[in-house]
């Protein structure tokens, strides 16, 4: 399936509800829901709310959609797209963006169900792509986050002759050139999404980000990232400190299945022409990283290690979409 190509599968919100809505801001907020946490997530919509921004929540067959559905009903402004299997985030991404293309939004926002914006965010983020487009493409600009688990803050990242390099904000700074971002947080104009096309929906989950930068890139659009738009956001199940060439780093632990499209999905990306060859070379030595780290060092070893592998034989073999076993 096109990388372009919109989901079979998902259907759109109706089209009464589409045609009698008026957005009342430009950016339309896109949260992926599956089996949330439901008062973080209400914070988050709250928050979104009071920043002006309309919410869609693409739920990805929940378990406890029912309880969701409920609490969206009490904050209200906000429109929840019940779906009946798990699609991806690519998928649910698309489904997103296609009802804030009926609502004649100019933007989308990508927000993670554990993100939590801070004050201010969405209006430094429209500052930053109001600044940055009067002189290039803008593919996204997305935020700064605090690790919600030990309070470290983010930083940017652009592909370095030796490994990725770490680009952190000064005091001074309003925005830094990236050479891609993490979807949540990410704001994306959809004449950019008209360009360069929707999500990858086969990747299902990781990488679905990465994939659209690198096209983006490919097409001469550029991401930055901004230094004052903050959020909180969750990296993993757990986060390790741990001493990479004499500097301290924070590794992200995620559950066994999510090393299996980890792995699968950067082998798929490495036999598209557009993956420039500079991240080929620094993805190959972050995976290593994470075999070492997580495939032989950290339990569950041998269920990481082997999710590793599979991920890596089927991207050899070209499967894509969801894996049932992982």
């Amino acid at each position: 399936m096109s990388s372009e190509s919109k989901s079979t599968k998902a259907k759109v919100v109706d089209n009464e509800l589409v045609k009698n809505e008026r957005v009342k801001r430009e950016v339309v907020a896109i949260i992926v829901a599956f089996n949330p946490e439901i008062d973080l997530l209400t914070k988050a919509i709250t928050a979104l709310q009071q920043q002006g921004s309309q919410i869609v929540v693409i739920d990805n067959a929940s378990i406890n959609v029912d309880d969701l559905g409920e609490s969206l009903n009490q904050i209200g402004s906000s429109h929840l797209l019940r779906q009946q299997q798990n699609l991806g985030l690519g998928a649910a991404h698309n489904l997103g963006i296609e009802y804030a293309t009926g609502l004649g939004a100019d933007f989308v926002l990508i927000m993670d169900q554990d993100s939590l914006p801070l004050e201010g965010m969405v209006d430094e983020l429209m500052a930053v792509h109001e600044a940055e487009s009067k002189h290039v493409l803008v593919s996204a600009v997305g935020t700064s986050y605090l690790n919600s688990e030990n309070g470290s803050k983010s930083f940017f990242v652009r592909f370095g002759g030796l490994k990725f390099q770490r680009h952190y904000c000064s005091d001074c700074t309003q925005a830094i050139e990236a050479d891609f971002l993490i979807s949540s947080g990410s704001l994306i104009s959809l004449s950019a999404i008209d360009e360069v096309g929707l999500m990858d929906e086969q990747l299902f989950i990781d990488h679905v980000d990465t994939e659209w930068f690198l096209r983006a890139r490919s097409k001469g659009f550029k991401a930055f990232g901004s230094c004052r738009a903050l959020m909180q956001h969750g990296l993993g199940e757990n986060t390790h400190e741990v001493k990479i060439a004499g500097r301290k780093r924070n590794v992200p632990q995620h559950k066994p299945f999510r090393y299996y499209y980890i792995f699968r999905n950067s082998v798929l990306l490495y036999k598209r022409g557009y993956a420039s060859a500079l991240w080929k070379w620094n993805d190959v030595q972050r995976l290593v990283l994470i075999m070492i780290m997580f495939g032989l060092l950290k339990a569950p070893r041998w269920r990481n290690l082997s999710m590793m592998l599979k991920g890596i034989y089927h991207g050899l073999i070209g499967k894509q979409g969801a894996e049932p076993d992982a």
